[in-house]
């Protein structure tokens, strides 16, 4: 029974994962085709107060298949390595992103768009992912035995689009829920089509995924089928819900129902696949782990599960309300006349730089090249070749992020940003 008690625990880890970090990932998505900067930085200094944490439960689930379920670990992970790293990479990216973003005072397109850009990504290697695992990965004796492109099938791309717009729609109900003015009605006018456009992607895959899994799905079984319909029928009710609320109070109303949404799809997805968990024959039973390991990670996760549930609370409770975006102009009230109304209108710029663009684009490519190599060294990646790699890549990294770090102080103490007066000045 223990093996059921993980499965469990990474449903509740993916489940959370889905909800809090779609949202943001919604968000990214939805400031790529926004064409007000005000409103972009606003969504970036919304997600910055809690994408790490929403991030946590991705950890949580990973560590569990690791542990719990090493069968599926050994399966899922080769299997699906390439989308695997691209999102994590863009995971990187984004958070970078946020933060760089969030660090000045104005609106840096570059960032945004890295922002949107890595977001799209994350979501479409995430949706490969899922599908992949769904159209069921080559494996024999509780490992891989594909190819490389095994997890580009016509089932993990669709499931791609439809994760895209899981995610916008979970989107639009958090900006509705948590913004004003433009944003909020932009998000209002927005929540309907992309309902419906979910409603298509989720009939387009619920259809096809019988004829995508290699399993028999067992719907001939009663108590199969009765989940099965009660979380399709509550998902259903909660996207009528929410469908009711956009564009209208109490706007935590649509993001409530878009939450339930997803974890009636989830736990319907469950029930149609249990206890397959990779097609057509990987079991909970088969992929499970020695009970030690069962119980040693159950009681681990048990431990942290409520530390983890408490962070995030406290994140929704202290930035819980509507977000409102400090202004970024001079205090009126020291001018007088059509110059206060000028200097109001006019947000202030960031102080222009006198290094080419050129050199800024090829000095970024250069250490985004150059970081790439040294995380790949130090994984050591020729493990077994070259044995000094591994510790070599550590210390190239320890050195190269000791430099760039003095460097940054030193500017930072040039420009006069520790000073914190002359900074408001």
């Amino acid at each position: 029974m223990l093996e059921y008690a993980s499965y469990a625990l990474v449903l509740l880890a993916l489940g959370a994962y889905v909800l809090l970090d779609g949202y943001d990932l919604g968000i990214g998505i939805l400031s790529l085709f926004d064409r007000s900067d005000q409103r972009r930085k606003e969504y970036t200094e919304l997600i910055a107060t809690a994408w790490d944490a929403n991030e946590s439960w991705l950890i949580l689930a990973g560590v569990v298949l690791w542990a719990g379920m090493p069968a599926v670990y050994a399966t899922v992970l080769p299997g699906v390595y390439l989308p695997l790293i691209v999102m994590l990479l863009a995971i990187v990216l984004r958070g970078t992103a946020i933060e760089l973003q969030s660090a000045v005072p104005g609106y840096r397109r570059g960032w945004g768009l890295v922002f949107g850009i890595s977001s799209l990504v994350a979501t479409v290697c995430q949706g490969l992912v899922a599908g992949a695992v769904l159209s069921g990965l080559p494996h024999h004796g509780g490992e891989f035995s594909g190819g490389t492109w095994d997890w580009l099938t016509p089932y993990s791309v669709l499931c791609a689009l439809g994760l895209v717009t899981v995610y916008l729609l979970a989107g639009a109900a958090w900006l509705q829920d948590k913004t004003m003015g433009t944003a909020h009605e932009r998000a209002g006018r927005l929540g309907r089509p992309l309902i419906l456009a979910v409603a298509v992607a989720g009939l387009v895959l619920g259809f096809g995924l019988p004829l995508a899994d290699p399993q028999h799905l067992r719907f001939d079984q009663p108590l199969r089928a009765t989940l099965f319909g009660l979380a399709v029928a509550v998902a259903v009710v909660c996207a009528a819900i929410a469908w009711y609320g956009f564009g209208r109070r109490p706007d935590w109303r649509p993001f409530a129902a878009v939450a339930g949404t997803e974890a009636a799809g989830l736990l319907a997805l469950a029930a149609a696949t249990a206890p397959v968990i990779v097609p057509p024959d990987l079991t909970v039973h088969a992929a499970a782990g020695p009970h030690g390991s069962q119980l040693f990670v159950l009681i681990g996760v048990g431990g942290c599960l409520p530390v983890v549930l408490t962070y995030n609370i406290y994140a929704w409770w202290v930035f819980r309300g509507k977000f409102a975006q400090p202004p970024a102009y001079p205090d009126a009230t020291a001018l007088s006349g059509k110059a206060a109304a000028a200097e109001q209108l006019a947000p202030v710029a960031p102080p222009a730089s006198d290094v080419p663009w050129a050199v800024v684009v090829a000095r970024r490519v250069l250490l985004t090249l150059l970081a790439v190599a040294v995380a790949a060294v130090s994984q050591d990646i020729f493990g077994g070749v070259r044995v000094w790699i591994d510790p070599v890549g550590v210390a190239l990294f320890a050195v190269a992020a000791l430099a760039v770090w003095i460097r940054s102080d030193r500017r930072s103490a040039a420009a006069g940003e520790f000073d914190l007066q002359a900074a408001e000045q």
